[in-house]
């Protein structure tokens, strides 16, 4: 089953093939995605890496969490879910007794 990491402190120059090659040394990766502004395209220094074991994902957190690309310190732990439900507008619960 796949993984998905999340990968912060990434320099602003990096690419995402510099990035699927570092985490390749652990795994297969299936995707790649830097999150860039999208009025700037400049990156906003994090971004996702998919593989397709846990096992892998796993070792790559291990091996890069704390490792230094160009001159940063990568974050690379497991991607959460984001809660897409923003916030709540009317009258929220209420009893129909």
């Amino acid at each position: 089953m796949s993984m998905k990491l999340y990968v912060g402190g990434l320099p602003y120059s990096s690419t995402e093939k510099e990035l699927e090659d570092l985490f390749a040394t652990h795994g297969t990766v299936t995707s790649v995605t830097i999150i860039k502004d999208r009025d700037s395209g400049q990156s906003k220094g994090f971004g996702f890496i998919e593989m397709s074991e846990d096992d892998a994902a796993q070792a790559a957190i291990k091996a890069l969490d704390g490792y230094e690309l160009g001159g940063r310190k990568l974050n690379v732990n497991q991607a959460r879910e984001r809660d897409d439900k923003g916030p709540r507008t009317g009258g929220g619960y209420r009893d129909s007794r």
